[in-house]
C-alpha cells in the first residue's frame, strides 16, 4: 500500500483534508497527516517511509529529501515551488510538481484588494482615488495575472503587460504588451507583480526600473519578495514621496519602512494570497489527483524539475 504524507505547517481546512483523504482512500493509499509542526525532526521522521508528499509552504531541503528513503513525488499545493530543493530532488529521482492555477483567483483578488487599499489611503478617511480609468501594469502574465486582468477590466481599468514568454497569449485577448519592463513601470498607475523568484526575475524590480514610476504609483507584490531589490525600492521611495508599496510579503528591511514610510506601505502578517477556503480546497484536491494519476497512469504533466 502506498503511503502519502500531508505535511503542512499551515494546514489545509478540515473539509479539504477530508476530501483529499477520500481521494487517496479510493485509490487504496494510506494517509499520514503532519500539521502545525514546530520541529524539523518531526518532518524528518514523518517523511522517512512515505511514497509521496503534499506540502504547502513547507521547506523540503536536501536534508528532508534525503530522509525520504521511499519518496517518489512531492506536490506543492500552489504555484510557487522555491521551497523545494529541485537539484537534490532531481538527483534523487524525485518528481516535483505544483498545482498551477488553483490559487490564481484568490491571489488575484488579494492583489486588487491591496491596490484598492493603497489607493483609498488605507481607509483612513483621507481622500483617495478610484481604480476606474487608471492604468494597471502586469509584471508577468501567468495564471494569477490573467485573473487580475479579468477583474481589472471589469472595473474599467486600462491594462498593459510586460512578458517575455506569453506575448502572443496576451495580445490575443487585447492586451498591449510593452517593449520593456521600464516602459511598463513608466506607463502604469498601479503595478501588480506576478513573476517567480528564480533566474532573471530575482531582484528584477531594481532602481533602473523603479526610477521610471509616476508620482503616486502603487506597487503591489503578491509574488515573492526576492523579485524586489529592497535597497533600490527604499531609495526610490525616498526620492519619490508619493510611491506606495503593498504586499502580502514582509520585506527583510521592515524597520526601514516603519521608520521612513508611514502610511505608504502595508504588509499582511503572513503570506495571504492563497488563504481562502476555495483556494485551499482546490489546490489540495488537485495535488491529490496528481499523485494518484502519477502512480496509476504515469502522468507527470505538472512536473517542474524535468
Amino acid at each position: 500500500m502506498r503511503k502519502i504524507l500531508i505535511a503542512t505547517v499551515k494546514p489545509f481546512a478540515p473539509v479539504a483534508v477530508k476530501k483529499i483523504s477520500k481521494i487517496f482512500d479510493k485509490a487504496g493509499y494510506s494517509v499520514e497527516l503532519l500539521e502545525k509542526y514546530t520541529d524539523k525532526k518531526e518532518l524528518l521522521e514523518a517523511i522517512s517511509d512515505v511514497d509521496a508528499a503534499i506540502i504547502r509552504s513547507d521547506k523540503f531541503d536536501e536534508e528532508v529529501l534525503n530522509a525520504g528513503r521511499n519518496l517518489k513525488i512531492i506536490v506543492r499545493a500552489g504555484a510557487g515551488y522555491d521551497n523545494v530543493d529541485l537539484k537534490t530532488a532531481t538527483e534523487r529521482g524525485i518528481v516535483v510538481m505544483n498545482t498551477p492555477g488553483q490559487n490564481a483567483n484568490a491571489v488575484a483578488e488579494l492583489a486588487i484588494g491591496l491596490a484598492i487599499y493603497g489607493l483609498r489611503e488605507q481607509f483612513s478617511g483621507r481622500p483617495g482615488g478610484e481604480m476606474r480609468g487608471r492604468t494597471l501594469g502586469l509584471h508577468g502574465f501567468g495564471f494569477v495575472a490573467r485573473n487580475v486582468f479579468r477583474i481589472a477590466r471589469a472595473m474599467g481599468m486600462k491594462v498593459i503587460v510586460y512578458t517575455r514568454y506569453s506575448k502572443a497569449a496576451a495580445a490575443a485577448i487585447g492586451l498591449k504588451v510593452t517593449k520593456s519592463l521600464e516602459e511598463l513601470y513608466e506607463k502604469s498607475d498601479i503595478i501588480s507583480i506576478h513573476v517567480p523568484a528564480r533566474g532573471e526575475h530575482l531582484k528584477s524590480v531594481s532602481y533602473e526600473v523603479l526610477k521610471h514610476l509616476k508620482d503616486g504609483s502603487i506597487i503591489v507584490n503578491t509574488a515573492r519578495k526576492e523579485v524586489i531589490n529592497e535597497s533600490d525600492l527604499i531609495k526610490c521611495m525616498e526620492k519619490n514621496p508619493k510611491i506606495k508599496y503593498m504586499s502580502d510579503l514582509t520585506p527583510d528591511c521592515l524597520s526601514d519602512f516603519e521608520e521612513k514610510f508611514a502610511d505608504r506601505y502595508f504588509f499582511t502578517p503572513k503570506k495571504a494570497g492563497a488563504q481562502t477556503a476555495e483556494a485551499n480546497l482546490n489546490a489540495g484536491l488537485a495535488a491529490a489527483h496528481q499523485i494518484v494519476d502519477f502512480f496509476e497512469k504515469g502522468d507527470a504533466t505538472y512536473q517542474v524539475n524535468k
